[in-house]
């Protein structure tokens, strides 16, 4: 999964560096593939890059050099406000700290992708933005659940809350940072198992970034970031 692009993948990276204004690389891959409806593990140390090469491919961070095309689009060419259209209709973002707004029900903060970007709406076609809402709720078991604020629900309901906005109106691209990082074992092996089954049917390409290497057997391809990233290598060398 490492060899060059292929047409119609879902990310595809060639010779890509990243730093952080006049500071070393942070990353530096010479390519990376991820085909579509591909459920990848993506494995690394605290501090190797992962969540800057998550905020690359969401369109978040300007990669320095190189080509970035996730979806057949180049992020490298777009300008910071067509990225974040782009990430807003196609992307899917479930956030190590869930990044709920407190003070919003789980029904509103599950709603506010298409309820701040009308071409993520649009993804619903005819379906109403309350049955979308409730049939995401119902694939990860927090029907029950959609009345109450995020402050009132634990943190593996936070959790897939969080994932459910995620999905909402099936993103082609879903990214998850670190999501079961919180969790115990029980309630982790529960959610991996919903968000596995929520993305096989929104028919998403799955990447999944975690320091765990152990929970690598549970998804299609394995790709250790460290491996791949050449300034890491330059890095452990000097």
């Amino acid at each position: 999964m490492t060899h060059a692009g292929a047409a119609g993948a879902a990310i595809d990276i060639r010779n890509l560096q990243f730093s952080y204004g006049d500071g070393p690389d942070v990353l530096d891959i010479a390519a990376l593939t991820v085909q579509r409806g591909a459920r990848v593990f993506l494995h690394g140390p605290s501090g190797c890059g992962k969540t800057t090469l998550l905020g690359i491919l969401a369109g978040v961070l300007p990669a320095t050099t190189g080509q970035v095309r996730v979806l057949d689009r180049d992020l490298v060419t777009m300008r910071s406000a067509q990225r974040d259209a782009f990430r807003a209709e196609h992307v899917g973002y479930v956030f190590q700290q869930f990044n709920l707004i407190p003070y919003l029900s789980a029904y509103d903060n599950i709603a506010l992708p298409c309820r701040l970007d009308a071409r993520r709406h649009a993804r619903l076609g005819t379906t109403s933005l309350d049955t979308a809402i409730r049939d995401v709720a119902s694939q990860l078991d927090i029907t029950t659940l959609l009345g109450q604020r995020s402050t009132e629900l634990s943190v593996g309901q936070q959790q897939r809350v969080a994932a459910a906005r995620a999905l909402l109106a099936a993103p082609e691209l879903v990214i998850c940072d670190e999501p079961t990082s919180s969790l115990d074992p029980d309630r982790r092996d529960a959610f991996l198992a919903l968000l596995a089954q929520s993305v096989a049917h929104a028919n998403a390409t799955l990447l999944f970034v975690s320091h765990d290497a152990a929970l690598g057997e549970r998804f299609d391809v394995q790709l250790s970031l460290p491996q791949l990233n050449r300034a890491a290598r330059t890095a452990e060398a000097a």
